[in-house]
């Protein structure tokens, strides 16, 4: 390929969005001409290589006061004209409403530019709503491929999506890799993420309150900023009813997470549910022996095998999770070789490995839609 587009609605920090940044970087580096086109800009996002091309196709001066359905084929109208003037060899959109509107702007009906869409959540609750079936049917037999990261989320569509598409794990910041451990660690369960309620952090909370019971030497710390959904009161009212304040503890964010994970004995995924977690991805590729959540759409499972590089344990299970903790805790060999089975995930979520995939794929869907 000689260019490509990505379309989604801003660079903020978050799963997504790392993604991209970083295959646009990487596709710059190799003499691909990129383009990014965005919706907004947001002040805090992920930076963009001086190669790469950001492009506008949001609303403009004078659009907010129009309605909602306007506005909607404003947006549209906005990504056709960006497409008809660039016009790269492809178009990938990442996330659901930019899945929508890059297959209006430029599905086989629309251009002839291939569109490949990305499911980056758990279908179930995102793209199961009247509106979206009624959406999918009509729009998503447009697309030329898909990427999924789960196979959970790969059987949730039709036949048709299926036979086009690819399964690709998110790649890891290197950084994670080849982490020191000390040599004596602390006595600490870690976690790290946002503090929002799917991440179910107060399940975890209320699990380690049960190891706290038989280990009173450990702590649980929990890395990660506050999304204002009002989940960091909860874990603060938790801490507060059992008198936690010692041994339960919210750090906040960090940028330095791979000096401080590695720390402690264990690490703790809670959620219930996710698309691929990156957290978990993290903590893995440290090294560190993992409970998790084997939660929808199969993030966990995908890269886990319960007993070999990790530990799954059913999801909103208080019980099942303290097991889990306690087993690692107190059997620290079983630990130990569960750590480094995990850090082999270094082998297909470097950033190259993932790379070369998205790469491959590409250029497949490319040489597929000028046979047509």
């Amino acid at each position: 390929m000689d260019s490509i587009a990505f379309h989604l609605n801003c660079l903020v920090k978050g799963g997504a969005e790392r993604v991209v940044s970083n295959l646009a970087n990487q596709f710059a580096a190799e003499g691909i001409k990129v383009y990014v086109a965005t919706e907004w800009q947001d002040e805090d996002e992920f930076e963009l290589d001086e190669r790469v091309t950001r492009v506008h196709v949001g609303l403009r001066e004078g659009n907010e006061k129009k309605n909602r359905i306007t506005k909607f084929f404003l947006r549209v109208k906005y990504l056709k004209e960006f497409i008809k003037e660039y016009h790269p060899d492809v178009l990938v959109a990442f996330a659901q409403r930019a899945n929508y509107r890059a297959l209006m702007a430029a599905g086989k009906k629309s251009t002839d530019i291939p569109v490949v869409i990305s499911i980056r959540t758990d279908p179930v609750g995102h793209y199961d709503a009247f509106s979206d079936k009624v959406q999918i049917k009509w729009l998503f037999p447009r697309a030329a491929g898909c990427v999924f990261q789960t196979t959970g989320q790969k059987e949730f569509f039709k036949p048709y999506l299926q036979e086009n598409s690819t399964i690709i794990l998110n790649p890891v910041n290197p950084k994670y890799f080849g982490v020191e451990h000390p040599a004596v660690k602390e006595k600490t369960v870690m976690h790290h993420a946002r503090l929002v309620d799917f991440k179910n952090q107060p399940m975890l909370c209320e699990a380690f309150l049960k190891v706290h019971e038989k280990h009173p030497e450990y702590k649980l710390k929990i890395y990660g900023p506050d999304s204002f959904d009002g989940t960091r009161e909860i874990l603060e009212k938790i801490i507060a009813e059992n008198h936690a304040e010692d041994f339960i503890l919210l750090m906040g964010g960090s940028d330095e997470l791979e000096k401080e994970i590695p720390k402690g004995e264990v690490y703790a995924f809670s959620s219930d549910w996710e698309g691929l977690p990156n957290s978990l991805l993290e903590a893995m590729a440290m090294g560190m022996p993992c409970v998790a959540t084997d939660c929808p759409c199969g993030g966990p499972r995908t890269v886990m095998t319960d007993g070999k590089n990790g530990l799954l344990v059913p999801i909103k299970d208080a019980d099942a999770m303290a097991e889990g903790l306690l087993k690692l805790i107190e059997n620290p060999e079983l630990a130990k070789n569960l750590g480094k089975e995990a850090a082999k995930i270094e082998e297909i979520t470097n950033g190259e490995a993932v790379f070369v995939q998205w790469r491959d794929y590409l250029d497949k869907v490319i040489a597929e839609h000028k046979k047509k």
